[in-house]
C-alpha cells in the first residue's frame, strides 16, 4: 500500500471566515459524518500541523507524562480496533457510533494514564488537539475541491494517514462506500 501525505492547505482556507462556517443538522446524522469524515481527509496535514504544535508545547513542558500518554493511547486504540475486528458487537458499535467509540478509547486511556499522574498532560496534549480538529470538522463546510480530493481517496486513487485511521474506524462517505462495492462487483 502506497501512502502518501496530503498537501498542507492554504491557511486562509482552513480559517477562511464566518461564512465557510455553519452548525451541522444534528437530526441528519449521516450528512454531519460525511462532512467530519470529509474535512478530516482534507485537512489532515492541517490538522497534524496544529495537533503537534499543542503537543510539542505539551510535551515540552512535561516530556515523560507526553511519551508515556501517547503510548497508552496508541496501545489502547490499536487494542479496541482489534477487539472490534475480532468480536461482531464491537466492530457494529464502532461503525454505529464512531464518536462513542473513540470516546471509549479516550476514557480507557484516561484512567490508564490517571495510574501514572499524567492526567493534565492527557487532557491538553491528547484530548484537546481532539477535540479542536473534531469541532472544525463538524463546522467547517466542504467545497467542491474538498469533494474530489475525498472521492480519490474513497475509490483507492490515494491512501493518505488519515484514511487509513479512518478506515480502521470504518469511517468513509457514504457515498464513497457505494462506489466501491459497485467497482467491486464490476470487478468480479
Amino acid at each position: 500500500m502506497d501512502v502518501s501525505i496530503a498537501p498542507l492547505r492554504a491557511w486562509d482556507d482552513f480559517f477562511p471566515g464566518s461564512d465557510r462556517f455553519a452548525r451541522p443538522d444534528f437530526r441528519d446524522i449521516s450528512k454531519w459524518n460525511n462532512r467530519v469524515v470529509s474535512n478530516l481527509l482534507y485537512y489532515q496535514t492541517n490538522y497534524l500541523v496544529v495537533a503537534a504544535m499543542m503537543i510539542s508545547v505539551v510535551g515540552f513542558l512535561s516530556p515523560f507524562n507526553m511519551i508515556l500518554g501517547g503510548i497508552v493511547v496508541v496501545l489502547v486504540f490499536t487494542g479496541f480496533v482489534w477487539a472490534a475486528h475480532n468480536k461482531d458487537i464491537l466492530r457494529r458499535m464502532k461503525k454505529r457510533y464512531p464518536t462513542t467509540f473513540v470516546m471509549v478509547v479516550m476514557l480507557a486511556s484516561y484512567f490508564l494514564i490517571s495510574m501514572f499522574g499524567g492526567v493534565m498532560v492527557f487532557v491538553f496534549g491528547i484530548t484537546f488537539p481532539l477535540l479542536l480538529m473534531f469541532i472544525h470538522a463538524s463546522l467547517r463546510l466542504r467545497n467542491l475541491k474538498n469533494k474530489l480530493e475525498n472521492k480519490m481517496e474513497g475509490i483507492g486513487l490515494k491512501k493518505t494517514p488519515m484514511g487509513i485511521v479512518l478506515d480502521a474506524l470504518e469511517q468513509q462517505e457514504e457515498n464513497i462506500n457505494k462506489l466501491t462495492d459497485y467497482i467491486s462487483k464490476v470487478k468480479e
